[in-house]
């Protein structure tokens, strides 16, 4: 029974009904009860008679009252009683025993009658008991009915600062009007009106006689007579700051278990320890971090007889603005060998100090700044703790008291340190993360390209934006090429899942992607063969790389769009895997989105790439993009494509613009997924940039080619190359002739550089071979190779052509070309 739950209603003599009464015969069966015991437990009279006694019961009955039962003796005791909703009632009953003339023993249980003890009447007994209440070291004191003061033991006079004589007939308000005194003088009144004892807790306040603040446990006591008539009341006073400052201290432990460390960012995290610091115990706290965990970097082990170089990274004061700091925050400062501050971070043991301490006397006084704060704000109490995570230090927090009047002790010391502590894993992991992050992000950004080239057939302007702080970066990027015969390939891809190893892979397609444009590709073929090179990487890392790839992001692969613009034709040729669409914005403002076959992610294998040629007019927009552009939470794919669309439909003064409208319209806030946007306006190369010549299968043609490329080239203002080109042109359609099949087409474009290409129906591949000594042949190509910047040869419909691009000559030549 006694581990039953309960409900206990408190009910003593002077509390229970004055006629509960019950008659109890021998066997222990109820055989009489009174109205007042039925009202008290909740049942009739005729409810209990009969039942046994025991049933009535809440708890086992104390020892020495069974005793005296079994004796037949008069007891008197609290019993725990049960009503009939199962609550338990403890009641002070007493039990008078009646025999009947057969011997056996009745009871008769009524409420005790309260009885106060008067104290001893002997006089030596008196003596002891009035010198126990006088010197007892708990304070006592002993306020009459009208909550006067009467008298006190020594410990209250001396914690009032006060004698009996100096208090006796006022009030507790009277005696000393501060808070909370006001309040226990309420209270005291209260006692006297209701005669129940009141327990109160009150927070640290510094009584009159006291030169420090105390928490106190007061406990208010009626003081009755027999008949309980409240004649006064006492108040015991107990001193519980020790209890006070324990519990004070598990609640800062746990405030710093709950505030600190809820980001992975080291100033921040820095911040909050020193806001817990400020808010639990210290008056100005100071964060200094070592520069190379600030940086990133991996904290080393401080030398014992060196500067140490550390960053303030926080600081919190319960003054405004921080008056007391000597360091801004951000700042660096320097601590001397044998400072306190590089004492701790060498020994990495904390250390507190008051302001008379030699050692932190010779280290402020070192410094004018510090000197004058410690002695302007009255600092007197300095503690310092090293930040330690995984047996290294990071850095120091300084503790400094100036308004709270107590010093720091060793209390303080095992606190702080164990935040300290805590903070310190917190601040780690950020640096940890931080220097990750940066390593992924340098890597990713090292992997694209660094700025775009400059080219006659379009205009260009990016943005790439990772995704925020709180996330990995992604494997989103994007390349411009430059191909033969004065074309620009573009490309926008994005890796399936975040951090470097999505990285990694971006950069092998990025790199794969380039090898196989300068083979002059067709954009569904270089997708298809792009698509063999990810199945290829994904079974050379192997099941273990596989399924750590697969827990990352849920899936393996890659999405790509891949065009091909010519300025010559101005047409574009585009293909994708999987990727969102592209939008195109014609010359009048009309934006549109291609319908483009999508096409299989990269990886899969097996499903064909379709490739679609786009007639681009002169001054038309092409917008390439990644998913983290348009896919946002709530909201639909088609609505952020209408609204890239709008975006790009305005008028903008230049793609600069133009990429930040897009942004400010259509990017989700905040940004889920890394964002690629690669904007191209297009240009045509005019008839007087382009020329072709169809040439007949007979060497005499050579000659003719080489004088109709002279007299281009004069008309060009491109007199300097003349030699060089005609040496080319010779080459070039000689091997034609000797290898190829007929028609033979010779085309010159200026653009950007002098493009010489020579086209005929063979499908033949050249090669370039170095000859001997004494061949005849076998140094046409490589002339070529020779004399040209670059060199190459790409497949077309009808056979294939070799080309060959030198530089234009001076800057002017390249301002006129523009």
């Amino acid at each position: 029974m006694d581990n039953e739950p309960d409900t206990t209603t408190e009910a003593g003599g002077a509390g229970a009904p004055e006629d509960f009464a019950v008659v109890i015969d021998a066997r222990g069966t109820v055989m009489a009860c009174s109205a007042g015991a039925g009202r008290l437990l909740g049942y009739e009279p005729a409810d209990v008679v009969g039942r046994p006694a025991v049933a009535l019961l809440g708890a086992k009955p104390p020892s020495a009252m069974r005793r005296r039962l079994a004796a037949g003796e008069l007891w008197t005791c609290r019993l725990a009683l049960r009503d009939r909703h199962g609550d338990r009632v403890t009641v002070e009953l007493r039990g008078t025993p009646l025999a009947d003339g057969g011997g056996r023993t009745h009871w008769v249980v009524t409420p005790a009658a309260v009885t106060y003890p008067s104290g001893p009447t002997d006089a030596g007994t008196a003596e002891l008991w009035n010198l126990t209440l006088a010197q007892l070291p708990l304070p006592v004191a002993i306020y009459d009915s009208e909550a006067r003061f009467v008298t006190c033991n020594q410990a209250m006079s001396q914690a009032m600062g006060l004698s009996p004589e100096e208090m006796r007939g006022r009030t507790l308000w009277e005696i000393y009007p501060a808070p909370p005194l006001d309040e226990i003088d309420r209270l005291q009144h209260q006692v006297v009106r209701t005669g129940e004892t009141i327990f109160r807790e009150e927070q640290p306040f510094r009584a009159s006689g006291e030169v420090r603040d105390h928490a106190w446990s007061l406990f208010l006591s009626p003081l009755k007579d027999p008949a309980g008539t409240v004649l006064g009341v006492s108040a015991l006073v107990i001193d519980i700051t020790e209890q006070y400052l324990a519990r004070h201290r598990l609640a800062v432990l746990n405030d710093a278990s709950v505030r600190i460390g809820t980001t992975l960012d080291v100033t921040w995290t820095a911040e909050e320890l020193a806001e817990v610091a400020v808010s639990g115990f210290a008056d100005f706290a100071i964060v200094d971090l070592l520069e190379s965990v600030v940086q990133g970097h991996e904290p080393q082990p401080v030398p014992p007889a060196t500067p140490v170089v550390c960053r303030r990274t926080a600081q919190r004061s319960v003054l405004p603005g921080c008056p007391e700091a000597v360091v801004s925050a951000g700042s660096t400062d320097v601590y001397p060998p044998g400072s306190p501050p590089a004492e701790v971070l060498i020994t990495g043991r904390g250390a507190y100090y008051r302001a008379g301490d030699p050692l932190l006397r010779a280290w402020t006084t070192a410094s004018a700044a510090r000197a004058e704060s410690m002695r302007r704000f009255r600092i007197h109490s300095v503690m310092m703790v090293p930040l330690r995570a995984r047996g290294i230090t990071l850095g120091v927090m300084h503790l400094m008291r100036h308004r709270t009047a107590d010093v720091f002790g060793p209390d303080d010391l095992v606190l702080a340190e164990e935040i300290a502590a805590r903070a310190a894993v917190s601040i780690d992991n950020a640096r940890r993360y931080t220097r990750e992050r940066r390593t992924a992000l340098a890597l990713q950004r090292s992997l694209l390209p660094e700025r775009l080239p400059q080219v006659d057939a379009v205009d260009l302007a990016y943005r790439y934006l990772p995704a925020g702080p709180g996330d990995e970066i992604g494997g989103d990027w994007f390349d411009v090429i430059s191909l033969s015969g004065g074309r620009i390939a573009l490309v926008v891809g994005d890796v399936v899942g975040h951090g470097v190893h999505a990285s990694a892979t971006m950069g092998r397609l990025r790199s794969a992607v380039r090898t196989l444009a300068d083979a002059d590709f067709a954009p569904d073929e270089l997708l298809t063969r792009l698509d063999d090179l990810v199945i290829r990487l994904d079974r050379e890392e192997g099941p273990d790389a596989r399924r750590q790839t697969e827990r990352a992001s849920g899936e393996v692969g890659a999405t790509c769009l891949y065009a091909v613009y010519d300025p010559v034709t101005g047409c574009c040729d585009l293909a994708r895997a999987g990727h969102p669409p592209p939008v195109l914005v014609t010359s009048d403002g009309r934006a549109q989105v291609l319908d483009l076959p999508a096409g299989p992610p990269l990886g899969l294998g097996g499903l064909p790439f379709e490739a679609v040629r786009v007639d681009m007019g002169e001054g038309s927009l092409l917008a390439l993009y990644t998913d983290g552009l348009i896919e946002a939470p709530g909201r639909d794919i088609d609505v952020g494509l209408d609204l890239l669309g709008e975006a790009l439909s305005r008028p903008a003064a230049n793609l600069e613009e133009a990429c930040d409208e897009v942004l400010r319209k259509v990017r989700p806030d905040p940004p889920a997924d890394d964002i690629v946007l690669l904007l191209a306006r297009t240009s045509a190369l005019g008839a007087d940039q382009v020329h072709t010549w169809q040439l007949p299968m007979d060497p005499a043609a050579v000659a003719g080619a080489r004088r109709m490329a002279g007299r281009q080239l004069a008309d060009w203002g491109l007199a300097e190359l003349e030699f060089t080109t005609e040496l080319i042109v010779s080459e070039l359609v000689t091997n034609a002739i000797r290898y190829g099949d007929g028609p033979i087409q010779l085309r010159l474009i200026r653009a950007d550089a002098l493009i010489c290409e020579v086209s005929d129906c063979s499908n033949t591949a050249p090669h370039l071979r170095r000859a001997r000594t004494f061949d005849e042949g076998g140094r046409g190509l490589l002339l070529v190779a020779q004399m040209a910047e670059r060199w190459g040869s790409r497949q077309t419909a009808a056979g294939k052509t070799i080309w060959a691009e030198q530089s234009l000559p001076g800057e002017g030549a390249r301002e006129h070309d523009r």
